[in-house]
């Protein structure tokens, strides 16, 4: 059953040009929100053009101030905002930027978690183990973002089925899904078999020459 969406607006857009550390380059159209259901600063960049295709490429990238700013080896999720971002633009369409910091725990939370996985927990257990959620993130605000942008289908660009269950049932239609590389590092490998766990769509040849599980 889908659900009813409250309204969202948008408040602003405005261009901002990109730079990455690798030297990659592009602009994006940044649009602010009022109205979404959480209340939450979240951010669409609308990249390359989106009114090109009738089902635009989307991701739906949760805030990682360790990975995304601070390039922390310990996850892949600089390396997937790197590689989304260019593969939107390419072909057009959003990247939703959520602030949903450590799936929804928030930062200290998160850090807190890094503490107790250094001691052999993995991120779920440690999620746990801080009577946190493994995965507290609700996509009912990316879907508003969507429909206010005027997307009511997508490709989405995701690893995770949870995300594409999460839009359909709130009235998205996802028309496919797409995965994302596999971004590894000696710091990550723990963090990327605990996500093959938790997910089912990590690229197969991957998992199968072991370069993760």
């Amino acid at each position: 059953m889908t659900h009813q969406l409250p309204t969202a607006t948008v408040r602003s857009r405005v261009r901002v040009p990109l730079a990455f550390a690798d030297g990659y380059r592009v602009e994006a159209d940044v649009h602010t929100f009022h109205g979404l259901a959480d209340g939450a600063e979240h951010l669409a960049l609308a990249l390359g053009d989106p009114a090109a295709t009738p089902t635009p490429l989307v991701r739906l990238h949760s805030e990682c101030l360790t990975g995304d700013v601070f390039g922390s080896a310990r996850c892949d999720c600089g390396p997937q905002l790197r590689e989304s971002v260019q593969r939107i633009a390419e072909t057009g369409g959003y990247l939703l930027y959520l602030r949903q910091e450590g799936r929804g725990i928030g930062l200290y939370n998160k850090l807190d978690a890094y503490a107790l996985q250094d001691s052999g927990l993995d991120t779920y257990q440690a999620n746990a183990a801080l009577g946190l959620p493994e995965d507290g993130r609700d996509y009912t605000a990316a879907a508003q973002m969507l429909t206010t942008l005027g997307a009511p289908a997508v490709r989405l660009l995701s690893n995770n089925p949870d995300k594409s269950g999460q839009l359909q049932a709130l009235g998205i239609q996802v028309r496919n899904r797409i995965p994302t590389g596999v971004h590894t590092t000696p710091h990550n490998l723990t963090y990327l078999r605990a996500k093959v766990r938790g997910t089912t769509d990590l690229p197969a040849h991957d998992l199968l020459a072991g370069r993760i599980v």
